[in-house]
């Protein structure tokens, strides 16, 4: 009854719970809310809206690649497909499609890639090049400026522990260090028991090493009385020849172990190859040549003999045999070996060599003749022993009718046999022969031996000469009809042989038949030009000579191809051979004036001026408007004096021709005349008709200059920069005219306006570097020299200047710069050449010399200051000879330009030297 009254404490965990209650609250928890007790957040904006929005902005929508996606296949639509064929072309197509399209662009791709690396590295230099200066400069510190560097301290402004660490010596180390310099005074017990230092032996005795010295010294002797041949059965040296000694033992072949175990193993290799295949040749020859390599000579003549049983039809068992044994054993072997292989020529040969007598040999040979008479070789060896020319020509006719097929000896017959004769037995070989383009040669040069054979008129000359163009011709013509087809270039090679061998008409009429052979009609004039030039380059003159006369009889009206052939006989012929050439090629070329120029020139270094005249006349004719010839025939009257006939000539061709370039000659005429109020009218009519030729404004100026009017110079000069901006020489005489007035800040001012109207101009900053240097600013002159370098980086003049402006143990660093910026520049090449002078180098400035001359293409490029350099090297290191070779070369060169140059050749006072004489003035100048 009264657990029935009693409360139930558990009844609440059946009630449901109060509309706030939150798990855990009691317990500091605070519960948590989930999306189904809130209900849904607010709806976002549709896909529609979104696209709408990205419209209005410009952007473009982002497409889903998966969008078209198979949902049944995550690797695409045709994955599941059979890979054939078709597919497996169209995947080629396509990759060679987008390889094409690579390729159209990838070379400016590339190129602008390299550009902006270039750029990049320009702008952004490594630190190594950014310091390159000043680590050159550390080789001019001297030594006690380097011991005056502080030492470096430690800068981090923190305590820094010391290792104040010991170690503990092992006693083993002090011991030892104790008893280094210790001595003993004292004998063991051992030492004692056997009295000293004596060691004794096993059985009780003492070695004697007196007896010992004695016994070996002994054995000694013996070895070299055994090997100087000279012991005795006693063993006593009787005596010995000290030479023959010597000789005996420089003839010791000494072998290691491991040669003799490779000999053994050899031996048994061998031997065992002769015993299973005694028929083999090469084995037994091997056998003996390993026995002959061992020293065992008895052993390798018993070991060939065995091999010419066994192989007695073997021609190189006999012939190691023979060269094995002595001469008369070997007389022997071969006779035998005839009984054997008795067509074997090398076996005759052999023998014949071993003969030392002449009738020997013969009597060697005409026996073997017996037995081989198709022999060429034997026949060749024995016509070659013949003295006599008739023996020799018999035996060659014998020869011809035994082995008709052999064209040596047809040639060989024909060559010993009178002319005559010599054409039937060509005539004969061609028949028996007639796939033999050596007979037809030989043919065509004896005719042109015959032809240069006697004296005889020009006209049966010629005739005969003709002759050979025929039979060559001929010879080509039957060639071919035979199926014989030789290349072009093996004909141009038989023409040159003949050349080499003077056949000269021979080789001209090979090259007459077949230089058109295999030559497309519209690329015969390349080829031909370089086929000339190739034989001009291998020394053959007369085969380029050949070639380009048949071009110009093809091309009569290439100028070109005149100019070259002109260029030739001027290198390679003779005066006459060149005024025969030019006098065809201006009447084929009426209009060439460079021809017309050339013959003249060439009339009158030949000093017949007379004739130069007649030429320039008869140009005159053909072109009368041609600026070249006019003045061609006003230097010829000036320099030979008629100045009034030169006058004359220049008033006509500014009525004539009338171009600028006269009006500027006319001018400079009067000039060197004299007459300066002449040359001034003749100028102010001349800019009035050009006022862009910048040469009339600079000639006026200097006129000006040259009578001390600076105003009237300096007007001129700026009316022809006005006129003219971009002429860098104007410029550069309105900044001298300033500076000679003493106003450097004008000039300085002028030149930096030109190098704005002209940028990238190296010319104008060697200028204003000079300037800088004049007026005393070396410091300012390297500001500017390093600002040219950084606009103009592949200029060679200002590189040269850098190189001078560095003191002297720096220079060499300086040019290797120079020489990987500049290194083709001439300017360049001649500083290298200097350096090697001042270091004493002469083999290596002179070749430096050269190439720096040679480094322009055309030869009149080339700048006058680096010959007058050359030729004041060879003046101080060069023999007479070097020097006037030097002199010759700039003649031929015809140099124009140079800063030295220029000043000198035209002044006033020069106005008639001689490129010699301009060469030596400028070379005194230069320092």
């Amino acid at each position: 009854m009264a657990a029935k009254d009693k409360p139930n404490k558990l009844a609440f965990l059946s009630m449901p719970a109060p509309a706030s209650y939150v798990a855990g609250l009691g317990r500091g928890a605070s519960g948590f809310t989930t999306r189904s007790d809130i209900g849904p957040a607010r709806e976002g904006p549709s896909a529609e809206v979104i696209a709408e929005a990205q419209a209005r902005r410009g952007e473009e929508v982002e497409v889903d690649p998966d969008q078209f996606q198979d949902p049944d296949n995550e690797y695409g639509l045709f994955a599941g497909t059979t890979y054939e064929a078709d597919d497996e072309e169209a995947d080629r197509i396509y990759e060679q499609v987008d390889k094409n399209m690579d390729a159209r662009r990838r070379a400016r791709r590339e190129a602008r890639e390299n550009e902006e690396l270039a750029k990049h590295r320009a702008e952004r230099p490594k630190i190594q090049q950014q310091f390159a200066d000043l680590k050159r400069g550390l080789a001019v510190v001297t030594d006690e400026e380097w011991e005056s560097i502080p030492e470096v301290g430690n800068l981090t402004r923190k305590k820094r522990k010391k290792d104040e660490r010991s170690f503990v010596v092992s006693d083993s180390v002090i011991v030892g260090d104790r008893a280094r310099n210790e001595y003993e005074t004292s004998l063991d017990s051992r030492q004692q028991a056997t009295g000293g230092f004596e060691t004794p032996a096993d059985n009780g005795t003492i070695t004697n090493f007196a007896e010992m010295s004695q016994a070996r010294d002994k054995i000694l002797s013996l070895k070299l009385d055994q090997v100087s041949g000279t012991a005795t059965s006693t063993g006593l040296q009787t005596a010995i020849d000290p030479k023959g000694y010597l000789t005996s033992l420089d003839s010791v072949v000494l072998k290691t172990d491991a040669e003799i175990g490779d000999i053994k193993r050899a031996r048994m290799l061998f031997d065992s190859l002769v015993k299973s295949n005694p028929k083999h040749a090469p084995g037994w020859i091997a056998a003996a040549r390993l026995e002959e390599h061992a020293g065992r000579m008895v052993a390798a003549r018993k070991m060939i003999k065995q091999g010419c049983e066994q192989c007695p039809k073997n021609e190189d068992v006999w012939l190691e045999a023979a060269r094995l044994h002595n001469n008369d054993d070997a007389k022997v072997i071969l006779a035998n070996a005839v009984q054997h292989v008795g067509q074997s020529v090398k076996i005759w040969m052999a023998a014949a060599d071993l003969e030392h007598d002449v009738k020997a040999k013969k009597r060697v040979l005409r026996k073997a003749l017996e037995h081989i008479p198709n022999s060429v070789r034997l026949w060749k060896e024995t016509v070659n022993l013949e003295s006599s020319a008739v023996d020799a020509r018999i035996l060659l006719s014998r020869a011809v009718e035994v082995i008709p097929q052999s064209v040596e000896l047809w040639l060989a017959l024909a060559r010993l046999e009178t002319p005559d004769k010599a054409k039937a037995v060509l005539n004969k070989a061609r028949k028996a022969v007639p796939t033999s383009h050596e007979i037809w040669i030989a043919a065509g040069r004896l005719l042109e031996q015959e032809a240069y054979a006697t004296e005889k008129p020009q006209e049966q000359r010629d005739k005969e000469l003709a002759a050979v163009d025929k039979t060559i011709e001929a010879g080509v013509r039957e060639l071919r009809r035979h199926q014989v087809l030789l290349t072009r270039e093996q004909w141009l090679k038989e023409a040159e042989r003949c050349e080499n061998e003077g056949a000269i008409r021979t080789c001209e009429a090979i090259i007459k038949a077949t230089i058109a052979m295999d030559v497309e009609e519209e690329d015969r004039l390349d080829t031909w030009t370089s086929d000339a030039e190739a034989a001009e380059a291998k020394g053959n003159v007369g085969a380029a000579r050949a070639i380009l006369a048949y071009a110009l009889r093809v091309f009569p009206d290439k100028k070109s191809l005149w100019r070259k052939a002109a260029d030739l006989e001027k290198a390679h012929g003779t005066k006459e051979s060149l005024n025969a050439i030019l006098e065809r090629a201006v009447h084929h070329c009426p209009q060439a004036e460079v021809l017309w120029l050339m013959w003249a020139k060439e009339k009158w270094l030949a000093g017949d001026v007379p004739a130069a005249r007649e030429v320039l006349e008869r140009a005159f004719v053909a072109n009368s408007e041609s600026e070249q010839i006019w003045l061609a025939a006003v230097k010829l009257e000036a320099e030979n004096g008629e100045l009034e006939v030169a006058r004359e000539l220049l008033v006509r061709a500014r009525t004539v021709a009338d171009t600028e370039r006269i009006w500027m000659k006319s001018a400079v005429f009067e000039r060197q005349q004299g007459q300066l109020d002449n040359a001034l009218e003749t100028l102010a009519t001349a800019i009035k008709k050009y006022p862009k030729y910048a040469k009339l404004y600079m000639i006026q100026g200097q006129i000006h200059q040259q009578r001390k009017d600076i105003a009237a110079a300096r007007a001129s000069y700026a009316a022809g920069i006005k006129a003219c901006p971009k002429d860098v020489n104007l410029w550069i005489l309105a900044s001298r005219l300033e500076e000679a007035d003493g106003k450097s800040i004008k000039a300085r001012a002028l030149l930096d306006k030109a190098r704005l109207a002209n940028p990238g101009n190296d010319v104008l900053w060697a200028e204003a570097v000079g300037v800088e240097e004049r007026s005393g600013g070396a410091a300012q002159a390297k500001t500017v020299l390093a600002r040219g370098l950084q606009e103009c980086p592949t200029s060679g003049l200002l590189w040269s200047m850098a190189i001078w402006a560095e003191p002297r143990p720096t220079r060499k660093a300086r040019s290797a710069d120079a020489l990987r910026k500049a290194g083709s520049d001439p300017w360049v090449l001649c500083s290298v050449a200097r350096l090697f002078w001042a270091e004493r180098k002469i083999e290596k400035a002179r070749h430096w010399f050269e190439r720096a001359v040679s480094a322009n293409e055309n030869p009149s490029d080339t700048w006058g200051d680096i010959w007058a350099w050359w030729l004041k090297f060879e003046r101080q290191h060069g023999t007479a000879e070097q020097q006037e070779e030097v002199i010759k070369k700039a003649i031929a060169a015809e140099p124009r330009y140079g800063p030295a140059w220029q000043p000198i050749a035209k002044d006033i006072a020069n106005t008639r030297k001689s490129t010699r004489e301009i060469l030596e003035l400028v070379a005194g100048t230069l320092h």
